[in-house]
């Protein structure tokens, strides 16, 4: 008897520190409720994004046909077979005919199923025609996929000559190394976002400097792989302004979690300065290729460039970490060749190191030389934008 209560006291403190335990749980969870994005995912979203173009209704009225009509031939198949096991069951006396080779039956469940599937290909050929339809596009961009960001360069249209590289927010990542989500956009918030106008056809060109990416935005209806050495096409018109999200659809590596899309879509007056914008920007930041820099400028300009497109792996100490290698006492970076760097910097390596070619010569310039002098790398080298400039020969 002792032992059976003994055995109930401890069931009860069990359960006890269970309930404690469900209980912190639900008030973590409280705590970190998140609400709807607008233009991304909803919380417990089970249908398609709401569409905001043509292709991604289109998308969406196909995916609720296909499933009515899969819902029908379901109850209609089921129905007769149930129906046939409970009316000629042999209780009742039932006894099943004797034939074979029906020619009735035999072009039944031919022409049947050749008229479903007519019924379904036709509206999907159609969407899919029409997916692939990038001709007289109003802006051309190409999204070229990097382990792990999106570089964007405005090609064709309103906009010609606007180049950047987007990167998922510095705080995103920081909240996710701490294990401490917040907000509706968690690891959906960029530094700088892909910008459109509304009621524009923009063709989107896909590659990619390392492994496949696939470019996605839910809301538009687009999923366009990038593969190295390839380019592909997709588009889409967006019919409203606002911001609209997505990721890389494709296992990309080890930072495939960190690897957002974020458009934003403005009215053409809006669009307009935006581009006015950008295009001071560029010009206040062109850098003259012939000029001869000084060491702590250079080391200055590199931090920054370091900070937003390396530390992500090397880390802001220089160490590195699993596969990736320290810069920090670096035989390669410390080298008084400096050649091997920049080879290093602009074709990359199969060790998951990409290629930084659509960096400028002087960001370059700044990064390596940056990195030959910070932490215990103190070689005194500097790269000028000129010699980045010849290696790309």
């Amino acid at each position: 008897m002792k032992t059976m209560k003994a055995l109930w006291r401890a069931l009860g403190t069990r359960l006890g520190q269970w309930g404690i335990g469900l209980g912190a749980w639900f008030a973590a969870t409280a705590a970190q409720a998140v609400n709807d994005l607008p233009g991304g995912p909803a919380v417990n979203q089970l249908d398609l994004h709401p569409p905001v173009t043509a292709i991604a209704a289109e998308q969406r009225w196909l995916h609720y046909f296909v499933m009515i009509l899969c819902l029908v031939i379901f109850v209609g198949v089921f129905g007769v077979m149930f129906y046939s096991i409970f009316k000629h069951r042999k209780s009742k006396g039932a006894k099943s005919a004797n034939f074979h080779e029906s020619t009735t039956v035999e072009i039944v469940w031919t022409i049947v199923p050749f008229v479903i599937v007519i019924f379904m290909a036709l509206p999907a050929t159609k969407a899919v025609v029409a997916m692939k339809d990038t001709s007289s596009a109003d802006l051309t961009i190409k999204a070229t996929g990097i382990q792990w960001k999106w570089g964007y360069d405005y090609l064709r249209g309103e906009g010609e000559g606007i180049s950047f590289v987007s990167t998922i927010d510095a705080a995103q990542r920081e909240m996710s190394d701490a294990g401490t989500p917040a907000g509706d956009d968690y690891l959906l918030k960029v530094d700088n976002p892909l910008v459109v106008p509304v009621d524009k056809k923009i063709r989107i060109i896909t590659t990619a400097t390392d492994v496949i990416h696939a470019w996605m935005v839910p809301a538009f209806g687009v999923k366009q792989d990038a593969i190295p050495g390839f380019v592909r096409d997709t588009w889409f018109r967006s019919e409203k302004t606002g911001d609209f999200y997505g990721q890389c659809a494709e296992l990309c590596g080890k930072e495939h979690a960190y690897m957002p899309i974020h458009v934003k879509v403005l009215s053409a007056e809006d669009y307009t300065a935006w581009v006015e914008g950008e295009k001071k920007k560029l010009a206040a930041a062109a850098d003259d290729p012939n000029k001869v820099w000084q060491l702590p400028e250079l080391v200055a300009r590199g931090e920054k460039v370091y900070a937003a497109n390396c530390a992500q792996c090397h880390q802001a100490s220089g160490k590195g970490g699993g596969p990736i290698a320290a810069l920090d006492g670096s035989p390669l970076v410390v080298d008084a060749d400096k050649s091997r760097a920049l080879q290093v910097v602009l074709e990359g390596t199969d060790k998951g190191m990409p290629s930084w070619k659509p960096m400028s010569d002087t960001e370059i310039a700044a990064v390596i030389t940056f990195t030959k002098n910070q932490w215990s790398n103190a070689t005194g080298q500097v790269v000028q934008p000129a010699e980045v400039a010849a290696a790309r020969k």
